[in-house]
């Protein structure tokens, strides 16, 4: 049996079991909705674009967020090993900062920025920044020693030694910390647009909590989680495995 087939079969069983339960169990539709409500309302708001749109405009915050805190991790991260200075200073404090729920974060970015997007960028980029910093920066750390020595025999030096031995070299593990940041930066968008305005998912599932709608809610909740199992099965499993194949570790 195929892991696609059992995938299949184990969500079916779960949803035989969630349709029966709601039946059974007399609980109102606001408390427990069942499948086929929650499946309808999923249908109807993909074909009136109402969660398109939604799942739009959070992908597009949530890809220019991340992209930022993957530029800043990284430049953060090389200034960490490169520098013994920073990395006593602003790599401690980098760890202090690591700890902090990024939610925490949102009440200064409103006072800042006002409550709009720039607020929830800030949200999401702080949810992912220090978290590839620090997976940055422990790749850079544990790039072999042979390898830069190797390199520095042949006379690689200063860009060149950086581009090509010390990044290629710590890519798998900055890979695992794009996944972990990843997360990170998708939760952090959901709280933030949950508090926030401006639509997106999180937006909609204050709305069917406001109106007691569940069924839309749990409809958003499943589109939360198809998007973030296809964004680690399709793209970062897949960036992962070429890298393995590529280093010879597959």
């Amino acid at each position: 049996m195929t892991t696609a087939l059992r995938r299949i079969i184990f969500i079916a069983i779960i949803a035989v079991i969630w349709e029966a339960t709601s039946r059974l169990s007399g609980l109102p539709a606001f408390m427990f909705p069942s499948l086929s409500q929650v499946l309808t309302t999923l249908f109807n708001g993909i074909v009136d674009g109402q969660i398109l749109v939604a799942v739009f405009k959070s992908l597009s915050r949530l890809l220019i967020g991340f992209a930022i805190a993957i530029s800043l991790g990284v430049f953060l991260g090389y200034l960490i090993w490169r520098f013994k200075l920073v990395e006593d200073t602003l790599g401690f404090l980098v760890t202090a900062l690591q700890s902090i729920p990024s939610i925490v974060w949102f009440p200064l970015a409103i006072i800042w920025f006002g409550l709009n997007d720039i607020s929830i960028l800030f949200i999401v980029t702080i949810g992912a920044t220090w978290t590839m910093t620090v997976s940055a920066a422990s790749g850079f750390k544990n790039v072999p020693t042979l390898y830069q020595r190797v390199a520095k025999t042949f006379g690689s030096k200063g860009f060149h030694f950086v581009r090509t031995v010390i990044l290629p070299a710590s890519v798998p593990q900055m890979i695992s910390g794009l996944r972990i940041a990843w997360a990170f930066s998708w939760r952090a968008l959901m709280a933030g647009e949950l508090l926030g305005a401006g639509g997106g998912l999180g937006q909609m599932l204050e709305m069917g909590r406001s109106l007691g709608q569940m069924d839309l809610v749990i409809s958003v909740m499943i589109i939360i989680g198809v998007i973030g199992t296809i964004m680690d099965n399709i793209v970062f499993m897949r960036l992962e495995k070429s890298v393995q194949r590529k280093w010879g570790l597959n």
